[in-house]
């Protein structure tokens, strides 16, 4: 595999001789036009990716569709859900500011990418805006959007993504619980995982710690 190793700019034009179609650089834009905002607007769910001291990280984010709001056409608004509190994505902004969002809207092929910068603010007005359920996000994610364009649908068409009859049952992989068993018995110095307790217990928990 070595001698084959692709190090240059060269090489890797060698590999891919066809030249860029035209439409693949004129759906590039600056700024959320309409057509865009009707896409973020129909997604319950996006990818975030952030670059951080430890490296980079990729982060699911998702709610009902609506939940990023298109404030203006430079601007984005996410409020930041209750999760896990490793808080990765949100340490990374604070060290570096520049983040990629990748949108998904089920049923749909394309994809729409947005590349920007983001700050963190937990003004309460701002927050109050983001109410759900009774509960204010801790923070609201304000991007500035740098670019953004849609993805062609060949990787979802590909993946069958949306289609409901390839869905993997999910009791043929293992189970939240089964790994963190499995990972806790590895280390000596960790108590083991009950898995069967963690497992029974997570839907109620996550119902209830949604928002």
């Amino acid at each position: 595999m070595t001698a084959h190793r692709i190090t240059s700019l060269d090489q890797l034009a060698s590999l891919y001789p066809n030249p860029v179609a035209p439409a693949s650089l004129l759906k590039e834009i600056d700024h959320v036009d309409a057509n865009y905002a009707a896409l973020i607007a129909a997604s319950p769910f996006f990818v975030l990716a952030t670059n951080g001291p430890e490296g980079l990280d990729c982060s699911p984010r998702g709610d009902l569709p609506g939940f990023v709001t298109v404030s203006d056409a430079k601007t984005l608004l996410i409020p930041d859900r209750r999760g896990n509190n490793r808080l990765d994505s949100l340490k990374n902004i604070l060290f570096d500011n520049r983040i990629g969002m990748l949108f998904l809207v089920p049923g749909y092929g394309e994809t729409l990418r947005v590349n920007g910068t983001a700050t963190l603010s937990s003004d309460p007005e701002l927050c109050a805006r983001f109410d759900m359920a009774g509960k204010l996000p801790a923070c609201v994610m304000v991007v500035s959007v740098d670019s953004v364009y849609f993805q062609c649908s060949r990787a979802v068409v590909r993946a069958d993504l949306w289609n409901p009859a390839v869905r993997v049952d999910k009791r043929s992989l293992p189970s939240a619980g089964t790994m963190l068993r499995e990972i806790t018995a590895r280390t000596p110095a960790i108590e083991t995982f009950d898995g069967e307790a963690y497992d029974k217990a997570l839907p109620e928990r996550v119902k209830a710690t949604l928002y």
